[in-house]
């Protein structure tokens, strides 16, 4: 065997295996941590303490990395060993640290391995407030003819301010054509600002063949608003409606508000629309789980139980803790509703799901947490991403690092997702483009349409449509144009 064989088997254990020539043995990430090339000074606003970094080098902060990388990445036997030396920052050299492996379908194994500054990462996480226009974009294509799409767009916003309304493409972004342009740096800071008061200029289409306009949009500091319930007509007014965008901390209050509503109708079956819902918390999730499922179904029941690297069949390496199942949570956990209240609960059999590739993560733990309990989940839509990893976040130096650090699964012990959730697979359910000729919420529009018929057949026969007719109701394979952290899973300590 090689020299560089054998270091890619140990992957980090000794320096020498990271182009650091042999000096020194990398220790574990404690020794490095807080050693910053450039160390904050004053108060950490997220703990109201001072700053603990003290002054070190670029090599130091790589240290850390290498050594977190090693502890606590799911699969850090698969990473490989890129020369240390080679690269300029400790971020360039945590995106080489990880699995190129593939999964079955041909996908990369690790889809999300990623750093935020610390700074902005607190302000995401905890206030749900984002810079943009309020419009929520699906990208159906990547590459030319590349084609965006408004899945919705939240009321009180620049883009509900210019009529921009579910449906409408766009053609042009500053200038630049979308469809087919190559300067893709135009494009994306036109569809995602990086901060309150960017203008730009966007050429859109509302209806499928239909007249073009121009609207200058400028970039607000937009609080999300994740949750909203939306009531049924007869003959469908015992079916409740939520649509839930993000896992965020102020989701916490709107799944409250909005679940006590539909239990106080006294609905007997719910369409949970995650078409858009790329993750978050996972706490969050277990809240929602518990509000459908109730008490008798999920008592002493697992939501989720996290599955470390082979180091730790039995600590939790990131608490210290033994490890033990994380169970479905009947009270709320104090991300925006005061911790301790009791969750209200729907105790339906059964729950119709509208999902979308862009269904993700903390989205696909309520399928699987449900399904472990014996609800019935029945998938209406498209296969979801396909995510059943998660995270802790670590700050070192400034910059908070996301790398996989398990793997959950229910309390059947399943968790074999990597290439999603497939309707009528895992679950009952049926295929269903997206429609985006009608309103969410409206009865007409494909996927819900296709629940409520499911509802009162059992089949998935009537829902079909005529993409020949119109284009936009038949939208496959489109994914929500959000940031990384709203796609994930993400567990806090």
């Amino acid at each position: 065997m090689t020299r560089a064989a054998s270091c890619a088997l140990v992957v980090i254990a000794l320096a020498a295996c990271g182009g650091d020539d042999g000096e020194d043995q990398i220790q574990a990430e404690s020794t490095y941590a807080a050693l910053c090339a450039t160390p904050r000074a004053g108060t950490d606003p997220a703990t109201n303490l001072p700053y603990g970094d003290a002054q070190g080098t670029v090599l130091d902060e790589q240290h850390w990395v290498q050594s977190w990388i090693n502890h606590l990445y799911l699969w850090y036997s698969e990473v490989p060993d890129p020369d240390v030396k080679s690269f300029a920052t400790a971020i360039d050299y945590f995106a080489a640290l990880k699995t190129p492996a593939l999964t079955a379908s041909g996908k990369a194994k690790d889809q999300f391995h990623f750093t935020y500054d610390t700074t902005y990462w607190d302000s995401l996480s905890g206030s749900g407030v984002e810079a943009g226009y309020g419009v929520q974009w699906v990208l159906v294509k990547r590459s030319p003819p590349r084609q965006l799409l408004v899945a919705y767009t939240q009321p009180g916003t620049p883009g509900d301010d210019a009529m921009i309304t579910r449906g409408a493409e766009v053609l042009t972004i500053d200038g630049v054509d979308l469809v087919n342009g190559s300067d893709v740096g135009t494009l994306n800071d036109g569809i995602s600002p990086s901060a309150a008061g960017q203008s730009h200029t966007f050429v859109i289409r509302d209806v499928a063949d239909g007249p073009t306009r121009s609207v200058t949009l400028v970039s607000e500091d937009i609080e999300l608003a994740p949750v909203q319930s939306i009531p049924l007509a007869a003959p469908n007014d015992t079916v409740g409606y939520l649509l839930f965008t993000d896992h965020i901390a102020t989701a916490e209050k709107g799944l409250v508000d909005e679940v006590t509503k539909l239990q106080a109708t006294g609905i007997t079956d719910l369409v949970l629309d995650l078409r858009y819902n790329g993750g978050g918390y996972l706490d969050i999730a277990a809240e929602l789980a518990y509000m459908i499922a109730g008490p008798t179904a999920t008592a002493g029941k697992v939501f989720d139980r996290e599955q470390f690297n082979d180091k730790y069949p039995t600590i939790n390496p990131v608490t210290g803790q033994a490890l033990t199942p994380s169970l479905f949570v009947s009270q709320t956990e104090g991300f925006s509703v005061a911790p301790g209240q009791a969750l209200p609960h729907l105790d339906l059999p059964r729950v119709f799901v509208l999902t979308s590739p862009g269904t993700c993560s903390a989205s696909e733990a309520v399928m699987n947490g449900l399904a472990g309990v014996g609800v019935d989940v029945i998938q209406i839509g498209e296969t979801t991403c396909g995510k059943p990893y998660g995270f802790y976040p670590q700050d070192n130096c400034g910059t908070t690092f996301f790398a996989i650090q398990f793997q959950g699964v229910n309390d059947k012990g399943f968790g074999d997702y990597a290439d999603g959730f497939v309707p009528n697979g895992v679950f009952h359910g049926c295929v269903v483009a997206d429609d985006l000729t009608h309103p969410l919420g409206d009865p007409a529009e494909a996927r819900l349409a296709a629940a409520l018929a499911y509802r009162t057949s059992g089949t998935c026969t009537t829902a079909r449509l005529d993409a020949m007719a119109n284009p936009l109701a038949a939208v496959s394979g489109g994914v929500p144009v959000k940031p990384v952290w709203r796609q994930n899973r993400i567990v806090l300590r």
